[in-house]
């Protein structure tokens, strides 16, 4: 059964969570990245001594799950908090993609894979040395209304520091708490351009994502531009392939991509193959396989554009491209996230997400912590260099 990687907008959480927060190093827009199994949430697990927590990345034992769902259940008959609880119980387990999350945050969770969300429109990624960069603003949004742009280094919010912190504890700060930082509320960003300092003040807004853009190259190639597989990009990316030029070229440009659903990573992978497998993942011991749908182009010229910001779905998409000898992958090695979650409900309403298994491209790599390597660097233009690399496959571009 195809799997779903929730991996494009992690829910705000409260500040009480805010130590737990997920390491991750991936362009944001309204959260971070984790990834998660197909089906509706199962209820809190039955209470029976946990197995030893695995080590950081690594799969949760399904004890994992209910040892923390004790923990929620006894906070909750003391009295206690049993979010906490559990927060206390995932730290525990040393699973850095694990998370916790309210019933609120995880509902707006879902809303945000279908591409809604609450914030000001800011993408941001932490770099090596701890700084947070802006990395895209939204046209339109209350960050591009403000003059923020590309580039711009975001230095606080609401005048607490933020380099060196987990973007996803970037994006709590963003975006306040779930219940108390509506569309209309202010945030304060300390900013940084050249020598210039300032802050400015931003509405947090009700925004819609737009992940597929497309757009006609000189010369007849098609460059899709995937920002995150959100709802319905699988069917946006075979459209834009069917009424591609007959035998022209497309630059299939993946960077930044910090994942999204599965399943549609897997319809986009579907737009470019006539079946066969897409990936294999595991969870808790048990082997699984997503495949393509039939029926796809698989004659048209294509190249896919990575960097350091592909990540998790939209690292599946380009290891089944690679691995099938799709598509010439062009640009920088990805990021290294192949670990799948799987979501529980536990006592209280919260939900936790614990990781549970990897996922392996067509050829059997590992895609976790290892990323993957393109066939051909990038060099200083990217896009140029993936053109002149169409132009190579028959597409005069």
């Amino acid at each position: 059964m195809p799997g779903r990687d929730l991996l494009f907008c992690q829910p705000r959480r409260s500040r009480a969570g805010a130590a737990l927060t997920l390491v991750f190093a991936g362009v944001l827009l309204t959260g971070a990245a984790t990834g998660s199994l197909p089906g509706s949430l199962p209820g809190p697990a039955p209470k029976s001594p946990s197995d030893a927590a695995g080590s950081a990345g690594s799969a949760a034992p399904a004890g994992a799950h209910q040892e923390v769902a004790r923990a929620a259940a006894e906070a909750l008959a003391d009295g206690k908090s049993p979010m906490e609880a559990a927060e206390r119980a995932v730290s525990r387990s040393g699973d850095r993609w694990a998370a916790v999350y309210s019933r609120s945050d995880y509902e707006e969770f879902q809303e945000a894979l279908d591409g809604r969300y609450t914030g000001v429109g800011l993408s941001a990624r932490r770099e090596r040395d701890g700084r947070i960069d802006v990395t895209r603003v939204q046209p339109g949004s209350p960050a591009a209304q403000a003059g923020i742009r590309k580039g711009d280094r975001l230095r606080s919010v609401d005048g607490e520091k933020v380099d060196g912190l987990p973007v996803t504890e970037v994006v709590s700060l963003l975006r306040g708490d779930a219940d108390d930082a509506p569309a209309g509320t202010t945030v304060a960003l300390g900013l940084q351009r050249g020598s210039r300092a300032w802050t400015e003040t931003v509405r947090r807004a009700r925004l819609s994502t737009d992940p597929v853009t497309v757009r006609r190259l000189p010369g007849g190639a098609t460059v899709v531009r995937i920002s995150a597989f959100t709802k319905g990009v699988g069917a946006t990316v075979r459209s834009a392939v069917r009424q591609a030029p007959r035998g022209s070229g497309v630059i299939l440009d993946l960077r930044g991509n910090s994942g999204g659903l599965v399943t549609e990573a897997v319809a986009t992978a579907s737009a470019f193959l006539d079946g066969g497998l897409v990936a294999t993942y595991d969870a808790d011991g048990r082997q699984h396989a997503l495949h393509a749908r039939r029926g796809g182009d698989t004659t048209r010229p294509l190249v896919a554009l990575v960097d350091g910001g592909t990540m998790s779905a939209a690292e599946l998409l380009t290891g089944a491209l690679q691995d099938r000898g799709r598509a010439l992958v062009v640009g920088s090695r990805t990021f290294g996230k192949g670990s799948v979650q799987m979501p529980s409900r536990l006592p209280g309403g919260s939900v936790a997400e614990l990781t549970v298994g990897h996922y392996r491209t067509p050829g059997g790599h590992d895609v976790d912590g290892h990323g993957i390597t393109p066939d051909l660097d990038a060099g200083g233009d990217a896009l140029r260099r993936a053109r002149t690399v169409l132009a190579g496959l028959g597409e005069s571009s």
